[in-house]
C-alpha cells in the first residue's frame, strides 16, 4: 500500500469495470478511500470486493444513472454526508452512440450528450459547494483524443467528439471558476484503450493494425495506462496543474 492518496476520499464514476475498476484499485493502493457508483450491480459489487482483498477501502451504490440529474446529485450527496467530504471527483463513466452524420438519429445524439456531458455538469455542480467548503480538491474529466482530432479510417464519432470536446471546454471554465477556491479541474483524453468496451473492435486484425500503425508506442493502450495519468491529477504532486487537458494516446495525436 502506498501513501500518494492517504487521507482522501475519491469519487469515482463507472467502477464496475474498465478504466473506473483499474482507477478504483489504484487509487485504493495509495491510501484513498473510494465512494464508486455504476449501473451494473454485480460488476460493481466486484469491484469493492477486489479493493477489499488488497486492504483498501470503498463503498459503492448502484444501480445509479449519473445521466439522471436526481440520482447525480443523490450519489454525490450521500458520499459527502457519509465521508465528511470528499477531496477529489473522478468523472469517469460514459455511454455513448456511434453514427455518421448521414445515420445518426436524433434519439441517438441526445443519448450521447445525456451521458458523456449532462452527467459531468450534473455531478461537477452538486460537487461543487462540498469542494469550496472542503478547501479545495481536484476534478478530474474524462474526454477523449476523439474531442482534439478525427479518427480515420472509419466516421462514426460526430456525436461522441462533440461531446468529448464539450468536456474538455467545460473543465478549462470549472478551473478558472475553481482557482479562487482552490479547486483545480484538469480533464484527460484516452485514445483507444483495450477494456470490455473495445475489446470486440480490437479482435478485429484489421482494425488494431491501422490504429497500431498509427501510434508510436507499439502498443495498445490499457485501463491501468490511464488510471497513472488519473492518479498524478487526483494527488498532490499536480497541486500547480489545472486547467489542462492530458492526452494518454501512445503518440496518435502527436503523429
Amino acid at each position: 500500500m502506498g501513501e500518494r492518496l492517504a487521507g482522501k476520499v475519491v469519487l469515482i464514476s463507472g467502477t464496475a469495470g474498465g478504466q473506473g475498476r483499474a482507477a478504483a484499485l489504484l487509487f485504493a493502493r495509495e491510501g484513498a478511500t473510494i465512494v464508486g457508483c455504476d449501473l451494473k450491480e454485480a460488476e460493481a459489487r466486484e469491484t469493492v470486493a477486489m479493493v477489499h482483498a488488497l486492504g483498501g477501502s470503498m463503498t459503492s451504490s448502484e444501480p445509479v444513472d449519473l445521466g439522471d440529474a436526481a440520482a447525480a446529485r443523490s450519489w454525490i450527496a450521500e458520499a459527502a454526508a457519509g465521508h465528511g467530504g470528499f477531496d477529489v471527483l473522478y468523472n469517469n463513466a460514459s455511454a455513448p452512440r456511434f453514427a455518421s452524420i448521414a445515420t445518426m438519429t436524433d434519439e441517438q445524439w441526445h443519448f450521447t450528450v445525456r451521458n458523456e456531458l449532462d452527467l459531468i455538469f450534473f455531478t461537477c455542480s452538486a460537487a461543487w459547494p462540498h469542494l469550496i467548503e472542503r478547501g479545495g480538491g481536484s476534478i478530474i474529466n474524462t474526454g477523449s483524443i476523439c474531442g482534439v482530432s478525427s479518427l480515420p479510417p472509419t466516421p462514426g464519432s460526430i456525436a461522441h467528439a462533440a461531446t468529448k470536446g464539450a468536456v474538455i471546454a467545460l473543465t478549462r471554465e470549472l478551473a478558472l471558476e475553481g482557482g479562487p477556491h482552490g479547486i483545480r479541474a484538469n480533464s484527460i483524453s484516452p485514445g483507444i484503450i483495450d477494456t470490455p468496451a473495445t475489446a470486440e473492435a480490437l479482435a478485429q486484425g484489421r482494425f488494431r493494425e491501422d490504429h497500431l500503425s498509427s501510434l508510436m508506442l507499439q502498443r495498445i493502450g490499457t485501463a491501468e495506462d490511464v488510471a497513472s495519468a488519473a492518479l498524478f491529477l487526483a494527488s498532490d504532486e499536480s497541486s500547480w496543474v489545472t486547467g489542462t487537458n492530458l492526452v494518454i494516446d501512445g503518440g496518435f495525436c502527436a503523429r
